[in-house]
């Protein structure tokens, strides 16, 4: 077994520390080590380490033990130290109830209560994007009931919950690492609320909320990209009984893919194949563009299968700056499907002969050409 670490060293206290510097030292440590929190490789471990130093110096007969045996105590845990069980400490009254609160995902007080929020998911075209347009989109959603005001009760007919007092929240004992503490978690049965419905509303069957055609406008930026969120704040699904505000909408765009283009930020990437003779002899192509004018592509003579033409300002809108991406067109070779027997026979007499130390200086030359 690897040597325990002085408990004083642990807490980073001195041997003559009183109880309220033993829990401040506490405090800052749990705080800063506790596994649920800290990113540290090792928090668990440290964070089990300053549990038992607290538990054994917070406690006056075992600080004496301590003081004098150090961790061979008579009467401690065969393997050294003082633990090996639970320390029964309330660790909510040592770092707060908000501590717990974080990620036991309850709090001391009733938190407030929010509708659940709604994404819905719009496809648009790259031309939608390039624009910016206004849309309008009709669907179902979820509506406080009218009949009872989102309650869920006929007649506003409520009763205080039982189980917690109308309190909407109930204390539990809750194991973390070797302490035993108390946590305060939402009532099952009132689901927090604190109270319950005694006669459901007929028009929704006690579920406070109906199903309403809603008509949607909203725009989409220029420049958006696939996976962009609108959001429309308070038209999400209402508050739980009616009691607090509405979640969000969210609509997230799904731009469609184009016939050639693929994009990359606001520069729109294509692939144009080539037969042989326009790469050796030169060739302008037109093309529809997506901003409603012609796209003009140059092919200079000479241009090599794999070489890249970029025309500047004419891609997308910048979804966050000013100006346009540009166009990159990737230059292919198109090989024929098939050719004749006589096509066949004049490669075959005009093909070039050359020697391996010729080939060689081309491979090398190319190479060169491409890392500058």
């Amino acid at each position: 077994m690897a040597d325990k670490r002085d408990y004083y060293e642990v807490l980073g206290v001195d041997k003559s520390a009183g109880e309220k510097e033993l829990k401040n030292a506490f405090r800052s440590l749990a705080r800063k080590y506790h596994p649920d929190r800290s990113s540290e490789p090792d928090a668990e471990d440290k964070f089990k380490e300053i549990q038992e130093a607290y538990a054994v110096l917070s406690d006056d007969e075992k600080r004496q033990m301590y003081d004098r045996y150090g961790h061979n105590a008579p009467g401690g845990s065969p393997f050294g130290g003082f633990g090996g069980g639970s320390f029964n400490i309330n660790l909510e009254d040592i770092l707060g109830g908000d501590f717990f609160s974080s990620f036991f995902g309850v709090n001391s007080r009733r938190t407030r209560n929010r509708g659940n929020d709604i994404i819905i998911r719009y496809s648009v075209n790259l031309e939608s994007v390039y624009q910016g347009t206004s849309e309008e989109l009709t669907v179902e959603l979820p509506t406080s009931c009218v009949d009872c005001n989102g309650s869920g009760a006929e007649n506003g007919d409520i009763i205080s919950c039982s189980n917690c007092g109308g309190q909407g929240k109930i204390r539990a004992r809750q194991q973390v690492g070797p302490f035993v503490q108390d946590v305060i978690r939402d009532c099952p049965k009132c689901s927090g609320m604190g109270q319950l419905i005694k006669t459901k509303c007929k028009s929704c069957n006690g579920d406070g909320q109906q199903m309403e055609e809603t008509k949607l406008r909203f725009n989409i930026p220029k420049g958006a990209d696939d996976g962009t969120r609108l959001r429309m704040r308070g038209k999400g699904e209402p508050a739980l009984r009616g009691r607090g505000e509405n979640g969000d909408l969210f609509i997230e765009l799904e731009v469609e893919q184009h016939d050639w283009f693929e994009r990359s930020g606001a520069d729109l990437i294509m692939s144009l194949p080539l037969p042989y003779e326009e790469l050796v002899l030169g060739v302008t192509i037109t093309l529809p563009h997506i901003d409603g004018t012609d796209l003009k592509i140059v092919i200079p003579k000479m241009t090599n299968s794999g070489e890249t033409i970029e025309i500047r300002g004419k891609g997308l809108p910048r979804l966050r700056g000013s100006g346009r991406g540009d166009v990159v067109v990737l230059v292919k070779l198109q090989l024929p499907q098939k050719i004749s027997k006589s096509q066949a026979k004049h490669l075959e007499s005009n093909k070039p002969k050359y020697s391996d130390e010729e080939l060689e200086t081309r491979i090398k030359q190319d190479a060169k050409k491409r890392r500058q």
